[in-house]
């Protein structure tokens, strides 16, 4: 028994199922499930009532999460006391959408709040940065997390949700996401990177017959192409003030649009690890 397994528990409880525990400790609901029935073991008594289709807990497991709570909060407590300064280095990979939103504002608390700690930027797509920080050569990465959820010997905490729209040439007016994917070419949105897949998956979608014009790595030149009237795209939705400067008109693509999850991502191992906790905090996550 560890201290992991007892945050799933309460996960569970907190969260009411296996499923919704898994995303919030970043594993599988298989993991999950394996855990719980470990803790049974170490306890030697039953934490769930499995025989409904909704798996119930225990009163003994409102009880054992209540006690881990209480534990949780101590130890928490004394990492947290000042007296020990957050210093070093820590390597953190980002995407190249995250450097103009989410990683400015993140940097600058990092540096108010905890000025020994030096940390590196590594600019890269989503794939490579998974490669990197899997072979040690980072210590943490804000990517974008794969539909499937991700490897569960990484520690997963999503930090924004993205949806996708159809960006269209100014003045357009009046057509739905694939009637303006009939009318003009596509900019696709490069297919190498996860969110590029994910596009070029809706796009076929809603009009196999796109006619797809170009691939385009950044989504500051596609909002510049599109600006230009040179076709149409479907890209995370980018910044407010970018596509007010370009004069672009966003689509909604509805309930069924795809959503991207920009998250913040480490080894499991590394679980703890107060630079990497002072790392996350900073982009105003509790």
């Amino acid at each position: 028994m560890n201290l992991s397994a007892l945050s799933t528990l309460v996960a569970i409880l907190d969260r009411g199922s296996f499923v919704a525990a898994a995303r919030e400790v970043g594993c599988t609901p298989s993991a999950v499930s394996l855990q719980a029935r470990q803790l049974e073991a170490w306890f030697g008594r039953p934490l769930f009532d499995r025989s409904a289709r909704s798996v119930k807990p225990t009163p003994f497991a409102l009880e054992a999460a209540s006690v881990a709570r209480d534990i949780a909060a101590r130890l928490e407590a004394l990492r947290l006391r000042p007296a020990t300064a957050i210093s070093g280095r820590v390597r953190l990979g980002a995407i190249a959408t995250v450097q103009s939103g989410l990683l400015p504002p993140a940097l600058r608390t990092l540096r108010d709040r905890h000025p020994g700690l030096d940390v590196e930027i590594v600019l890269e797509d989503s794939d490579r940065l998974l490669l990197e920080l899997k072979a040690g050569r980072l210590d943490a990465a804000v990517l974008v997390r794969p539909s499937a959820g991700g490897s569960s010997r990484l520690a997963w905490r999503d930090l924004q949700k993205q949806p996708f729209v159809l960006l269209a040439p100014p003045g357009t007016s009046g057509e739905s996401p694939a009637d303006l994917l009939r009318r003009f070419d596509l900019i696709q949105y490069d297919p190498a990177l996860t969110g590029g897949r994910m596009a070029a998956l809706h796009a076929r979608k809603l009009c196999p017959e796109a006619r797809r014009a170009m691939e385009i790595r950044s989504i500051d030149a596609i909002v510049a192409m599109v600006s230009a009237g040179l076709g149409v795209s479907i890209v995370p939705r980018p910044r407010t003030a970018l596509l007010a400067a370009h004069g672009v008109r966003e689509v909604a693509l509805g309930k069924t649009g795809p959503v991207r999850r920009i998250a913040f991502v480490q080894r499991r191992n590394d679980l703890g690890n107060r630079n990497l906790d002072a790392v996350f905090r900073a982009f105003g996550r509790p």
